[in-house]
């Protein structure tokens, strides 16, 4: 063991007055770094029976990039930020070399630290066992420059493991039953400390009780189909499983495609026969059985929700439309709220939507303001407005997502 000839607190103060020698790195740190055991192996171990059992690795966090190319240095602090051991001042003050984005080897965290008199780090005066390690090309840590990750050391006590994953919901029925799991989606897991982890996640956590959350992404188009927060007991063992999906395009038209030169083209005789057999209403909340494209085009240019049933009727001629002329699946699920078709999740296929609205237009007719009808028709007409303006189809496969800091 190596032995130390200066004390922790002058090392500190003199790595502080060596900031400005140390080449500044861009605000919002990339990448990740995780404690492990010796294995070093796929397995987030964050419980240790000995401070002599800690490792560190790090590397891309999620699907994003990787830690900046270069040399960190490394310190440990109790939660609260209590310096117990640093790299800071020793014979190699950087011992941390990132390549590619991920650390050149695993490290053990003990022999590239030390307490000020000796080799290692000082026991934390956490009750819990709590230690936090910090890796940073700025040698005064600062949080925004840093990364941390935060591990317990409990002698005799067993590790249990908690698994999390996130699967692609492509049935919209909030199980894990379409067989897509999705990588790199960013979570929290706390119970009195906090853990950032990117799915899947298999972690070794100590006894007690906590919270696994998932973050909502930047993108606005993905939407949960589980819960979001879910808390678990450890032991036993658990696994939680968190669903999402993606909305997008399904090949919908809009009323303005149906009305102009470009829908006259594929608007046939038989697209004519299927307008007349809907229980299309106009203004006043009459019948509508257009003779020919002409008035139909009339019909649908003056639409207006004055009468709830008119804009409805609008809305399902345009998807009908699109379903006769092969540019929509009746089988694809769109977001449809407050419709009866839709499953607990608010999801239903684009031909239940339609015969629940034709049904509906056939039994009212006139739904102005003050209508009993007129919120539920309404609710019909979102979900095919939205739908014809290709935007709420639920995706086969997932979309893009990304996480802000």
């Amino acid at each position: 063991m190596k032995s130390w000839s200066k004390s922790l607190v002058v090392l500190l103060v003199l790595g502080m007055l060596a900031t400005a020698v140390v080449p500044a790195i861009a605000a919002g740190l990339t990448g990740a770094i995780y404690t492990t055991n010796a294995t070093c192996g796929g397995v987030n171990v964050n419980l240790f029976n000995s401070k002599q059992d800690v490792y560190l690795d790090g590397g891309p966090a999620g699907n994003g990039s990787g830690l900046p190319d270069g040399f960190y240095s490394l310190q440990v602090t109790a939660p609260g930020g209590t310096v117990l051991g640093t790299s800071v001042g020793s014979a190699a003050p950087a011992p941390i070399k990132v390549v590619g984005g991920k650390f050149s080897q695993c490290y053990k965290i003990w022999d590239i630290v030390y307490n000020g008199v000796n080799q290692g780090y000082l026991d934390t005066t956490n009750a819990g066992g709590e230690y936090k390690v910090w890796v940073s090309q700025d040698i005064t840590f600062p949080e925004s420059l840093s990364k941390t990750d935060n591990f317990k050391v409990l002698p005799n006590v067993t590790a249990n493991r908690l698994k999390v994953l996130k699967f692609y919901d492509a049935n919209a029925n909030g199980l894990d039953d379409d067989g897509m799991y999705i990588t790199g989606w960013k979570l929290h897991i706390y119970d009195n400390i906090d853990w950032i982890r990117w799915t899947p996640v298999d972690i070794q956590l100590a006894p007690d009780n906590y919270t696994v959350d998932e973050f909502k992404p930047v993108e606005t188009n993905w939407m949960p189909t589980t819960p979001t927060s879910v808390d678990v007991v450890l032991p036993p063992d658990a696994t939680v499983k968190f669903g999402n999906l993606c909305l997008g395009g399904g090949g919908g038209l809009t009323l303005g495609f149906w009305s102009n030169k470009n829908g006259q083209k594929l608007f046939g005789a038989d697209d004519l026969a299927l307008m007349v057999s809907l229980n299309l209403r106009d203004a006043k909340g009459s019948a509508f059985n257009p003779a020919s494209y002409t008035v139909f085009r009339n019909w649908l240019l003056s639409a207006k929700a004055t009468n709830m049933a008119y804009m409805l009727s609008a809305q399902l001629a345009a998807m009908e439309l699109n379903v006769l002329n092969g540019k929509v699946s009746g089988d694809a699920l769109i977001y449809a709220p407050g419709a009866t078709s839709a499953n607990s999740l608010g999801f239903a296929t684009v031909n239940a939507v339609m015969a629940e609205a034709n049904a509906e237009l056939g039994l009212h007719g006139a739904t102005a303001a003050g209508s009993p009808y007129r919120d539920y028709q309404e609710a019909l007409k979102n979900a095919l407005d939205n739908a014809n303006n290709n935007m709420t189809f639920v995706q086969a496969q997932p979309c893009p997502f990304s996480f802000g800091d």
